[in-house]
């Protein structure tokens, strides 16, 4: 059984690249985040062009698929990460439930102090959030900032009341523990300022 199998796949190595390439590629609509992509393209595009070699080649056929295997599966993870088709190209990888602190989303579904889900700007592959507000009810579509991850599972959030963006910037550097260092160095340039104007007068 195994010699038959194996006799057939080199017999028709170039069928079974391309369905090995087709599987893969549509396994990866079943399990998004480019585990299977590139090898299941660069199977493919092998595949394609082994049914396109004349037959009569022999040993130089698999040494031509395996470089255009290569060659493909090269040109496919330059592609993947050139392009950002699962979003979250240049934002950091949440390595913790504190890098969610200060994080800006909108409510998907009323948050009570008990319950309710956010989508955070920025989420990755799943921004859902389960979410609680610090008090009261915050109604759907609210834009909210994340003040305690809560370790990840339960997000504590409240609404942001239309801030503009520097506000935004402002309360996130607040919620990350960040605004004693900006006070501290609006401090120091008041107190050079009247330093200045003291030593003019």
């Amino acid at each position: 059984m195994q010699a038959s199998l194996l006799s057939w796949i080199g017999n028709n190595l170039p069928l079974f690249l391309l369905l090995a390439g087709a599987g893969l590629t549509i396994a990866e609509a079943f399990a998004p985040g480019a585990h299977f992509i590139v090898l299941g393209v660069a199977l493919l595009v092998a595949g394609l062009v082994g049914l396109l070699l004349p037959p009569g080649l022999g040993l130089i056929a698999p040494a031509i698929l395996a470089a255009v295997v290569l060659g493909a599966g090269a040109a496919t993870f330059y592609a993947y990460r050139q392009f950002d088709f699962y979003g979250g190209k240049g934002t950091e990888q949440t390595t913790d439930s504190d890098s969610l602190r200060g994080s800006m989303g909108r409510v998907t579904e009323r948050v009570t102090p008990d319950s309710g889900e956010v989508k955070l700007e920025g989420g990755g592959f799943n921004p859902y959030y389960r979410a609680r507000s610090v008090d009261g009810t915050i109604e759907e579509g609210t834009e909210v900032m994340v003040v305690d991850p809560g370790g990840g599972n339960v997000l504590t959030v409240e609404a942001t009341g239309g801030l503009d963006e520097i506000d935004r910037e402002l309360a996130r550097g607040r919620a990350a523990g960040l605004d004693e260092d900006t006070t501290t160095d609006a401090d120091e340039d008041d107190s050079r300022d009247r330093e200045f104007e003291r030593d003019t007068a």
